[in-house]
């Protein structure tokens, strides 16, 4: 079993001594402008802003911020914002998930709905954020580690398992060489990811946007995991 708070500590280590790809500069720039364009942002802004509501009347849910529902947007769909796509694992909305988290949707219209904040795109999103692995909707570490974490909790802890560096977070910098899952519970060692790692995004969304933040205070022990 992965110890997630020695994890936390590693990727806290990661991210201070990260170095982007030169070669990956303009990509990832192009990457961020993208996801904080307005339209974009008010989306993402959407969900959180559910999550917010529903914690409300349910504490247990915790708001996600939209920056972090952007950067897996952005891995999951393999390129720009795909509103017709499930966030869980890039399946089509409107039909019942194949790829982990399996079994998902699907996610209809419904009259009525607007845009952003209620429609079937953000369903979606409320429903794998609450109830699905790693339960992001349930988290409380907002800092470094606990960020770069639960995202590799979002793709799975098989490489925290062998001890390497997640490739889904990692790939574009200097943190990352080879070693990817090139399908659901298959790992090649000489498999190199070329999609952009959600560190390197992040990094350059916040070089963009001075709001993006970690979190300055580290959650209640109790809570740091509570799925």
């Amino acid at each position: 079993m992965t110890d997630i708070i020695a994890l936390k500590a590693v990727n806290a280590h990661r991210w201070a001594n990260m170095h982007l790809r030169a070669d990956k500069l303009g990509a990832f720039h192009a990457t961020a402008v993208r996801l904080c364009t307005a339209d974009s942002r008010a989306r993402y802004q959407g969900v959180t802003d559910r999550l917010v509501e529903l914690g409300k009347t349910d504490p247990k849910i915790q708001d996600v911020p939209w920056w972090f529902i952007a950067v897996v947007s952005e891995r999951e769909y393999g390129g720009p914002p795909r509103w017709d796509r499930q966030l869980g694992q890039g399946d089509p909305l409107h039909e019942v998930s194949r790829h982990v988290p399996s079994g998902m949707g699907p996610y209809l219209i419904h009259d009525g709905d607007t845009t952003p904040g209620n429609d079937s795109w953000t369903r979606c999103c409320v429903d794998v954020l609450v109830n699905s692995a790693p339960y992001a909707a349930h988290w409380t570490d907002w800092t470094a580690g606990g960020v770069l974490t639960l995202w590799e909790e979002y793709n799975g802890l098989g490489y925290a398992a062998r001890g390497v560096p997640s490739a889904y977070v990692w790939s574009g910098t200097d943190q990352y060489v080879s070693g990817k899952y090139i399908a659901d519970h298959v790992y090649r060692a000489s498999a190199i990811d070329v999609q952009e790692g959600c560190a390197p995004i992040l990094a350059m969304m916040m070089a963009l946007d001075p709001s993006i933040k970690f979190s300055d205070e580290p959650p209640e022990p109790a809570l740091a995991n509570a799925a």
